[in-house]
């Protein structure tokens, strides 16, 4: 692997502005500021430059003019990554955000994406058609990391994860090139996609498969969170005879003035079920039933479009973020009241969220073999910390431990990558699975065996040096 340099030589950024469709943004400039926020406000990198790419060939140019200068590259697409994976510290970011066209075709039932389009670009589109796929469940989030990673989502009990429905893939190449990944060209590049992350090249455009979703409604229902083991054991036996179309999740939250919550639970902690469904308000209500007749605090039942509904719950840009996640093929009483004990000790308030969501469905019944292990766990238990003052970055960093460490009874060990930051090579390993992680590794040798896209969760290319650990049991 080349020796890094940390600054852009002056000729090669007088180059790239002269040579590239879009800006060239350097430090220094009234635009590099806001250009290099990400949506984790503890992420304080300084690139050399960031390119903001307005198309395939911008693209190529910088992965040339990085590997000619000797810059480290980051590839920033939605930049919600929580380890603030699309940015770098003096290397070179190319920023795909210009690159943010959807074109559906309703006959194929397809839809074309820019590489640099947000969910909310996404689900805008397709609604129009009466249709959608598998997102992720706040509109701010990339379209690519999204699917890359695998792809978790409200819609993923009735359509999958985003992954299944990848059709195809455009990616520029560690070597400048352009490939094509599909089912029929380049299979183990297209296989390596679902969940690979973006270690083998910066996609620029992506297909996905569309279904139609006339009707979508959503449930927001708050309890007071004593009443929480209760609530969750309610909803865990819903969700076990619930049907593809239901999903959501019970959130330990600090609500936000909204017309239907009361004063007096503004800014207090509250036990939210949040409950999607792929139908109408009609069905929500006689799916909800169980959960409704435990008297809630506050209730909202209502039909909403899909793409409002993914705006409902958007985090808040800007806060310390710290998050992370682990499975588990069951939940059992005695995890339910670990799981409703450790929220009390949530930052409050803050916009910090305890998360419980169900899987199963559709995610769990796949024709494929994608490196997605995780799939197969019935729960996700998702500690998201998320503050304001740096005094409060010990303190919330060991929730989220503590949050992990309450699941080691009964945790599967897969890890959802999409929802964690800088853990280590091992939970890499763990995000994918050993075998699947060496066969991922041998793609890696092939698209990039100087590992140039590793600013992500990095799959170090077989053969190499360095080879990381193996997982630990449990």
């Amino acid at each position: 692997m080349a020796h890094l340099t940390t600054a852009i030589s002056d000729s090669a950024l007088a180059s790239l502005r002269s040579g590239l469709t879009g800006p060239v943004i350097a430090p220094g400039g009234p635009e590099y500021e806001d250009a290099r926020t990400v949506f984790n406000g503890m992420i304080d990198l300084r690139p050399s430059a960031i390119a903001e790419c307005a198309s395939v060939d911008d693209v190529r140019r910088c992965v040339e003019c990085a590997r000619e200068e000797g810059l480290e590259i980051a590839v920033r697409g939605g930049g919600h990554s929580v380890a603030g994976m699309g940015l770098t510290d003096g290397g070179l970011v190319i920023d795909l955000r210009r690159m943010h066209s959807v074109t559906v075709d309703p006959e194929a039932m397809e839809v074309r994406v820019g590489g640099g389009a947000l969910m909310r670009d996404l689900d805008a589109t397709t609604a129009s058609f009466g249709l959608a796929t598998t997102g992720g469940r706040v509109s701010t989030t990339g379209v690519a990391g999204l699917a890359l990673g695998g792809g978790s989502g409200w819609l993923e009990r009735k359509f999958g994860l985003t992954c299944d429905n990848l059709l195809n893939v455009d990616l520029v190449t560690a070597e400048g090139d352009r490939v094509h990944a599909s089912a029929g060209e380049n299979p183990e590049l297209f296989w390596a996609l679902h969940g690979g992350g973006g270690n083998f090249g910066v996609a620029t455009q992506l297909a996905f498969r569309l279904h139609p979703l006339p009707e979508f409604s959503l449930g927001l229902l708050l309890f007071h969170p004593d009443t929480g083991p209760g609530v969750v054991r309610v909803y865990r036996d819903l969700m076990a005879q619930a049907p593809d179309e239901l999903g959501g999740g019970v959130i330990y939250l600090v609500p936000q003035p909204e017309p239907f919550i009361p004063d007096r639970l503004v800014g207090t902690l509250m036990c939210a079920v949040v409950l999607t469904c792929a139908g109408d308000e009609r069905m929500l209500r006689d799916l909800a039933a169980p959960l409704t007749r435990m008297g809630a605090e506050a209730e909202l039942l209502t039909d909403m479009p899909y793409p409002q509904a993914q705006k409902a719950l958007d985090d808040p840009h800007g806060y310390r973020n710290y998050w992370s996640v682990e499975h588990l093929d069951s939940l059992p009483d005695e995890f339910v009241e670990r799981f409703c004990t450790r929220a009390h000790q949530m930052l409050v308030p803050s916009p910090t969220q305890y998360v419980l969501f169900p899987f199963g469905g559709a995610m769990d019944r796949p024709k494929t073999d994608y490196p997605v292990p995780w799939r197969h766990a019935a729960w996700a238990v998702h500690p998201m910390a998320m503050w304001e003052d740096t005094e409060d970055d010990a303190r919330a960093r060991q929730w989220v431990r503590d949050a992990r460490e309450d699941t080691r009874p009964w945790r599967t060990g897969d890890v959802y990558l999409n929802f964690v930051g800088d853990e280590g090579a091992e939970r890499v390993v763990a995000g994918h699975g050993l075998d699947n992680h060496e066969r991922l590794a041998e793609v890696k040798r092939e698209f990039d065996p100087d590992n140039v896209f590793r600013r992500n969760h990095n799959i170090w290319p077989a053969h190499t040096a360095y080879q990381p650990p193996r997982p630990r049991e449990g």
